[in-house]
């Protein structure tokens, strides 16, 4: 059985209003029938901050912070909370939601395609596994999560080593196409990533930021080594091959498309009406 041939782009850093450009063209294309299922490696530079497509700033993000510490922002296109791209390896999956492979929930297709993701881990022998909430407890703290903090945020089939969470992912389905989009975590500032966020007090900052040392780890923690970039893309490159049963082929982007995802960048991800706008 042949396998089916799916594209591959690495597309290095780029600012924050390019990566999610260029994840919404994606996505366009794709529903066009221009371009076939793709993943996507990509990382940030300036490193930044992207919050969820529903977050609310005034409430929950310390903007004077994030000009301090001279970082990038973007709303991204998808729900889900903060994320603090830096130290991480970010990829996306443009895939049909007609898609043989794809289940019709979305719990159920995030689970497919996080397979890659698991496998990824597993090549860097990490103990990599999907955990599912049990109780009720856990099931309605998915609906209603405290934290701002994306990795303070539980969810379906969360990717875990160890019992602590290793990668955050979040889902959104447009035009007949899925967009999951998450970081790998290679390394991590924690100070830096909860200065970040708005708090009632101190005290509620120490406790949420001493939790989240029990929920969520990095490859560096877990590993006791530095994973480098282009390891970390290999062994995910691999990974999401094997997970989803697929031939990796590499995509380059036209200048045409180039311009195009440069102007939808300029035009909405860089926008104030955009970022600031819920």
């Amino acid at each position: 059985m042949n396998k089916e041939v799916w594209r591959y782009i690495d597309s290095g850093n780029g600012s924050p209003a390019f990566n999610m450009a260029l994840d919404e063209a994606l996505l366009d294309w794709h529903s066009e029938g221009k371009t076939p299922p793709i993943i996507r490696f990509y990382g940030w530079d300036p490193a930044s901050l992207s919050i969820g497509y529903f977050q609310k700033i005034e409430k929950e993000i310390d903007l004077e912070a994030v000009k301090r510490h001279e970082l990038g922002f973007v709303r991204r296109p998808t729900g889900g909370r903060g994320v603090l791209h830096e130290h991480e390896l970010t990829y996306s999956v443009i895939v049909s939601e007609e898609h043989p492979e794809m289940p019709q929930t979305v719990t159920e297709a995030y689970r497919v395609i996080s397979e890659g993701v698991l496998r990824g881990f597993q090549k860097l022998g990490l103990d990599a596994y999907f955990a599912v909430p049990r109780t009720d407890e856990e099931r309605n703290a998915l609906k209603s999560p405290r934290s701002a903090v994306c990795f303070d945020a539980p969810s379906w089939y969360e990717l875990v080593v160890e019992g602590r969470k290793v990668a955050g992912s979040a889902q959104t389905r447009q035009k007949g196409v899925i967009l999951q989009h998450g970081a790998i975590l290679l390394d991590l500032d924690e100070d830096k990533l909860f200065s970040l966020f708005k708090y009632p007090n101190e005290r509620v900052k120490e406790r949420m930021q001493k939790a989240f040392k029990t929920k969520a780890v990095t490859i560096k923690e877990i590993s006791g080594r530095t994973v480098s970039m282009e390891e970390a893309k290999a062994a995910f490159k691999e990974g999401f091959a094997e997970g989803l049963n697929i031939e990796l082929e590499p995509y380059t982007l036209t200048d045409e498309q180039l311009e195009y995802v440069h102007n939808l960048a300029k035009s909405k991800y860089e926008s104030d009406e955009w970022n600031f706008k819920r």
